[in-house]
């Protein structure tokens, strides 16, 4: 029984207040009708899809009332906190493997139900005694599977520079019978050709809509010194040449 004036805008507030680290998803429907209550005439109305849900129509023709439906999803998201963020350090032209250990805490398939407030964070490879090896992994992103991840950029520009520079591999998966907390550990290559730094995120996703970010550093130091080109004086006011060749590693 709201009144909306002819090209009125109304706001629909949607309140999505999650308590577990599990998609959830609705509708949104909002049926119009006219004020006076009579129906919009339709000289088709009669040839109109008894099937189409946009539009309600009368039994003595013409429409009743106009449908929209909106679907909303609801993906929790665990709290972001502090994190100290993995350092990746190399020196440029070098070539640089880590392993960067993840702990994602709340309700996960096979996994005791967790406060979805529980912290996630970056840690140490050392493994407790009671962790269990059972929970699928892939990269990508496609529901047929129990987690997903990726490494996302502050911009499309340091994507492209780093796209072909890092590498993320999951190493090992496991999980606490007794906390029901997901440890992951990833594999991280890191091959820069010449001195940066850069920041990026590795973003966990259930496939139950729970996700998880964690912050990581790139770290490119100036490369080693190639050679070192002596040149002797001939003589005083005479010149010396010595000819080297640079040879470029793109086109």
């Amino acid at each position: 029984g709201i009144p909306l004036a002819p090209k009125g805008k109304l706001g629909i507030p949607v309140l999505f207040m999650p308590v577990t680290m599990k998609m959830c998803e609705a509708v949104v429907v909002i049926h119009a009708t006219r004020e006076n209550g009579e129906n919009w005439p339709d000289e088709d109305s009669a040839e109109l899809n008894k099937d189409l849900k946009s539009v309600t129509v009368a039994e003595n023709g013409g429409i009743r009332g106009i449908r929209w439906i909106y679907p909303v999803r609801g993906i929790p998201e665990a709290p972001q906190q502090k994190l100290v963020p993995a350092v990746v350090r190399c020196r440029a032209r070098h070539r640089v493997e880590k392993r960067v250990e993840v702990l994602l805490a709340g309700v996960v398939p096979g996994a005791t139900a967790m406060p979805a407030a529980r912290s996630s964070s970056v840690v140490d490879t050392n493994k407790p005694g009671n962790i269990q090896d059972e929970v699928q992994v892939t990269d990508g992103f496609s529901t047929t599977v129990e987690f997903l991840y990726e490494l996302k950029y502050q911009s499309d520009k340091i994507k492209s520079q780093l796209d072909s520079l890092v590498g993320i591999h999951l190493m090992q998966k496991e999980r606490d019978t007794e906390s029901g907390i997901i440890t992951l550990i990833f594999n991280i290559v890191f091959a820069p050709n010449k001195p940066m730094r850069n920041a990026a995120t590795l973003v966990v996703q259930c496939a139950t809509g729970g996700i998880w970010k964690f912050p990581i550093l790139f770290i490119a130091m100036e490369p080693e010194v190639d050679d070192v080109i002596n040149i002797e004086a001939a003589g005083l006011n005479k010149e010396t040449i010595v000819g080297f060749k640079l040879t470029s590693q793109t086109r």
